[in-house]
């Protein structure tokens, strides 16, 4: 089951999320989302669990608690959405 985290402070790393989840099973990935321009976490991340049950027992007891000092909300996450391509645009002045 793939969870989405949010309200993470923002030194917290993959590692930290990881030791976050491992008290209730097994941990496939877990992943701070980076920003591209500052290379800094944008606050939330991504954790896989394959265990079903283990990962809505995380949900329900790790939603609200707090995490390097605040409150994290912690839910499945939902399939990415399709957005239309941005258009490209032309840099050249004529």
């Amino acid at each position: 089951m793939n969870i989405y985290v949010s309200n993470l402070s923002f030194a917290v790393q993959d590692e930290d999320l990881r030791e976050f989840f491992a008290p209730y099973g097994e941990v496939s990935t877990a992943r701070v989302v980076i920003d591209r321009d500052t290379n800094r976490s944008r606050g939330f991340g991504f954790v896989e669990m394959p265990d079903t049950a283990a990962a809505n027992k995380a949900i329900a007891e790790l939603n609200g608690a707090m995490a390097d000092g605040r409150a994290i909300r912690v839910n499945e996450a939902r399939p990415r959405e399709e957005r239309p391509a941005r258009p490209a645009y032309n840099k050249s002045r004529w």
